[in-house]
Parts: structure tokens; sequence; C-alpha cells
């Protein structure tokens, strides 16, 4: 008999429907030789410290760093899940082969090699690697079925994560909670990248407090009921703005050049779970939790591929299925048809195979949506990723930048204007979609509609100065956190730049929306309107941690591109725990011979 285990009942049911295990027993399905049985994501965990020795079952400073010899697992504390469990160990210990269908990721391929382990499964394992659960994919998946082994840097890199998580959390938290919390029961929760995200967000809170700002000036001047603004920029002395406002006043305005370029405007890339997560939080004020949870609906409903994913590309291999996953999504035919008959484009920006590891970007399965119940949350999430990915296939946006130069008593304007040509792809929008990099660009150039200039025409104006200010930088929301949380704090608007700096990225995709959940679960920060505040108490955790090696995106972020690293065989297993320990002993001796530290709450 051949078992086969998945991540959920939902998803154990579609594969045991596609092997034809259609009678229903207690805990699993059966038939065909099969036996589909399913976990509840996670059924183990690693031990918890008083597991190892009752010395650790009391908090104490004495029993600091706690460093478990071997680490081991056990079953989580639950009725439901136990009884689940012994039905897997019965059948797995029964089984000539076994078949890991847990989802295709370093977690999900956790969550089943620890089932597998605590079941004592001797027999051999294969494992299945699906980017969606429709029964083309399935049946495909089965057929490519590969060794367990293959997948050995995947279970280590998720195994370190998770030990990582652990040395540093539970010693930590202990830690600082005896040294520095005021009240009784007063718990301060310290985590790998939990405490990183959390400095992140009040590092910006004092940016924003402390900033000063600072008066400018800007000369511009109205001709033909066209803003023209002086080429030298901000004036930082208003004793200077006014003598340059004086100098044209009762003076003609000139034209002097007028120059035209056009230019070419790419689709927008197809979503990552990030960039997901970040749309619809700037669109719909989803939370990047909310996100993740009606993605994943539309992955189990077999309407979007895998969603657990850090690339915008496709592999080459995908390119011919796309026309019949275009024809497939009906609701969005008006747009598909324009595509059908001809070659579909085929851009680098898209597909390349050397950008894809595990999975591909998120893309429509080519299931009919409309056949499907959807609430209306997911209808929005599966329109953005219908839209991106049809968008991808059409023709570049095609536009004309206009720059009309003018003079006045020496003194020189500019003023510039976009006229779009060829929509293109932003067709597929309504003809206006804003590109991740024009997000927030516009100041003091704000492009404008041009009528038409003839050089050397000349005639009166309207000169002003006016009075601004500088702003300070803006509170994080949920949207430009992930980004941040993305790019281990670096700013970064351009694309492919910040595709390099992924791998040095804080926390994983699936991962950082249930971190900043936990940073609202422990009361460290709050939502104001869409904005991301530090509480007092978050404040002062900050406050208190002088560990850079705890509260450093950067470094944090270092450590995430090792465990990237193990992934992908470039980097052992044994010396990043080896590296862990050393780190987690070194800040218990900082922290334990600092007598000066306290908790201040501002």
């Amino acid at each position: 008999m051949i078992v086969c285990i998945a991540e959920k009942p939902s998803v154990a049911r579609e594969i045991a429907k596609v092997l034809g295990a259609n009678a229903s027993r207690d805990g699993y399905m059966e038939g065909n030789g099969y036996q589909v049985t399913w976990t509840f994501g996670h059924l183990c965990t690693l031990k918890e410290p008083q597991d190892y020795t009752d010395q650790w079952r009391r908090w104490s400073l004495g029993s600091l760093p706690m460093i478990p010899p071997r680490f081991g697992i056990k079953l989580i504390d639950n009725k439901t899940y136990e009884k689940q469990f012994r039905t897997i160990e019965r059948l797995m210990q029964a089984a000539d082969s076994i078949v890991n269908c847990g989802d295709a990721g370093q977690e999900g391929e956790l969550i089943q090699r620890w089932v597998m382990q605590k079941a004592k499964a001797t027999c051999p394992v294969q494992r299945l690697w699906v980017s969606s659960l429709t029964e083309e994919a399935i049946r495909e998946a089965f057929a490519n079925l590969r060794p367990q082994e293959e997948y050995q840097p995947l279970y280590e890199a998720g195994l370190c994560r998770a030990i990582g998580d652990w040395l540093l959390g539970m010693n930590a938290t202990r830690l600082y909670t005896l040294r520095f919390a005021q009240q009784k029961g007063q718990v301060l929760s310290i985590g790998r990248v939990q405490t990183p995200t959390l400095a992140m967000i009040v590092k910006r809170h004092f940016e924003i407090k402390n900033f000063t700002p600072e008066k400018y000036w800007i000369l511009s001047t109205l001709y033909r009921g066209v803003v023209f603004s002086s080429t030298k920029g901000r004036i930082k002395k208003p004793e200077e703005g006014q003598k340059a406002l004086e100098a044209i006043q009762g003076k003609e305005f000139t034209v002097t050049d007028i120059q035209q370029k056009t230019g070419t405007e790419a689709p927008p890339r197809l979503f990552d779970l990030t960039s997901l997560q970040v749309e619809c939080n700037k669109k719909y004020s989803f939370s990047a939790d909310d996100t993740l949870k009606y993605i994943q609906s539309l992955y189990e409903k077999k309407l979007t591929t895998y969603p657990r994913v850090d690339t915008t590309y496709l592999s080459d291999d995908l390119y011919a299925r796309c026309p019949s996953i275009l024809q497939g999504i009906k609701p969005y035919g008006a747009l598909v048809e324009p595509l059908m008959g001809k070659r579909l484009k085929k851009s680098k920006k898209v597909f390349d195979s050397s950008k894809v590891t595990d999975h591909h970007a998120i893309i429509p399965t080519g299931q009919d949506p409309s056949a499907t119940a959807l609430s209306l949350e997911e209808k929005r999430v599966y329109d953005l990723v219908a839209r991106r990915f049809i968008a991808v296939f059409y023709p570049d946006c095609k536009f004309s930048t206009t720059t009309v130069l003018g003079e006045v008593a020496a003194v020189d304007f500019k003023a510039t204007g976009k006229q779009i040509l060829d929509e293109g792809w932003r067709t597929v929008f309504g003809g206006h979609a804003a590109t991740p990099d024009e997000e927030g660009r516009k100041g003091d150039d704000e492009e404008q509609s041009l009528p038409s200039f003839e050089q050397g025409e000349h005639g009166p104006h309207e000169p002003s100065l006016t009075e601004k200010q500088t702003t300070p930088p803006k509170p994080y929301t949920e949207a430009t956190l992930l980004r941040a949380m993305e790019t281990a704090g670096k700013s970064v608007e351009d694309e492919e730049l910040r595709d390099a700096l992924k791998a040095n990225g804080i926390g994983r995709p699936s991962t950082r929306a249930a971190i900043i959940e936990t940073l609202f679960k422990r009361q460290y920060i709050s939502k104001v309107r869409k904005s991301l505040e530090p509480t007092p108490t978050g404040i002062a955790l900050i406050g208190v941690i002088q560990e850079d090696l705890l509260k450093s995106a950067e470094l944090t972020g270092q450590w995430e591109k090792k465990l990237r690293d193990i992934e992908a065989r470039k980097f052992e297993a044994r010396q990043f725990l080896d590296e862990l320990k050393q780190m987690t002993a070194q800040i218990v001796q900082q922290v334990m011979s600092d007598g000066t530290r306290r908790l201040v709450y501002q």
C-alpha cells in the first residue's frame, strides 16, 4: 500500500480524487492501492525547555543559555492532532512506500518530515512537488515523483530556521523578561525576525518625532496656463528668492527650447507573495495576513498557483501552457480576445527559468473562476492576479515626454508633460495603473498636460514665490513594512535591485504576515488608520536591547541569506547552528554583565 500524506484535509481530498482513493475512512481516504491521509499544518513541534531537563522548567538567569545537546520533537498537545497522528502512525508503519504531499516549500517539508520521524516510518519516501491543485497538475506531479533525499537541503534549511527561532526566542525572551520586566507576569517577547522588524518601526517613529522641518522656496511662473518651475530648484534663503522674483516681474517670458522624447513602459511584474500583499494593502487595506488567507484559499480552490513564493518570474516551459490558461479565465474574455490567434509575447522579464527555484510567480491556473463560489475579498485578490497575468502579454505602453524650457531675465524655467500615445498593457487596468516604480515619485515638478508651444514665442506671465518645508518620512504601513522586510530595511524602488536584495531580506514571504500579526498580539505595535505605530512597550523594549545581533535588520538578513544558502547546498547546516549557539551564548553574557540598562517607557 502507498501512503500519501498531505498538509490539509482539503488538499488530501483533491489528491485522493485524482488517485481513485474514493473510500472514506476515519482520518484517511483509501482505494486503488493508495491511502491518502493528512496533517493539520504542524502536528509536531520542537520540544520545550522543560522537556529536556527539569532545571529549565523554572525561569531563572542561572539556567541561561539553554542549549540542548540534541534537539527533539514532540506532538502538539491537542486531542484532535493526537488522534490523527495515531492514524498516520498506523498507516505509515504498514506502508510499502510513502509519498510526501506536503506544501512544496521549506515549511511544508519540515512539517511532513517531523511527522514521519515521529511515526518511525522506515519505508522508501518519494516527494510530490506541485504548483497548483488542478487535476492536470496533480497527475503530472505524480508522474514525476522524486526521491525524498533530493530535498534534504530544503529540510535542513527548515530545521535550522526552527532551531534558530527556538534558540534566540527561548533564551532572549527569558533573559530580557527576567532582567528588565517591571511588572509581575510581564513577558518581554524576543524573536529572531520579530525584534528587528519592531526595531524598524521604532526607528521610523523616532525619525518622525525628531524631524525638524526646514523651509525652502520655489520660484515658478504661470505662462499660458502652464506652471513653469525655476531650474534652480529649492531656494534656501527667502531674500535670495525675493530678489529672483523681483528680477523677473514685469518682463516677458520666452520659450527657448522644446524637447520631445518618446518612450515605452513595460507591464508591471507578475506577483510574488510580498508584492501581492503590498498591492492588496494599498488598494483594499487588506492586512498581510488576510491577503495570505485569501490567496491560500484561491490556491486550494484550484484557481491560482502556489502562493508562498518569492519570485516574479515564470519558468520557460510554462510559456506553451499560457494560451490555454488565458482561454480558461472566461470572465476576462474581452481582455484575452485581442491576444488570441497570434503568438504571445515572451518577455525575459516574465519568462526566465534561472530566476525560478522551487516555484514560479503567482498566476491563474486556467480554471473558470465564475464556476466557483468566492467571497468579495477572494474575487478582488483573484482579479489582481488575473489582470497582472493578462497584462504581461500586452504590448508596452508608449508615451511621449515633452519638456519646454523658458527664460525670463536670465532666469531659466522648465515644464514637463507626458502624453500616452498607445495605452498598451494599461488597457487591462482601464488605462490607468501606476507601476510600483511610479508610486509616490511626484514632487515639485509634477507632470501636467501641455498645450502646443513654439520656440521663440513670448508673452506676459504671472511669477510667484512659494514657501514650502521639508516633510518627515512617512510612518510604515503594512505595505511599506513588507517591502522593508524584503530588503532588510533598505529603501529601494527599482524592481531589479529589489530582486537582488531579496536574498538578504528578513523572514520568508510565507512568515512575514505572521510576524506582523505577532507584533500586534504582543501589543508592541498598533494601527492608526493605515499607519503602524510602536506602543510604549515596543519602544521601551527596543530601547533596552543594545545587541545589534537581535535588532539589526541587516544582520538578521545575513542569517536569512545563510538559510537560503543551506537550501541551495552552498552552506553547511552544522556551521549555521554552531554560529547560532555561539551568538546566543554571547548575547546572554553581554546582557548579564551590563548592569546599567533598564526599561524606560516614553
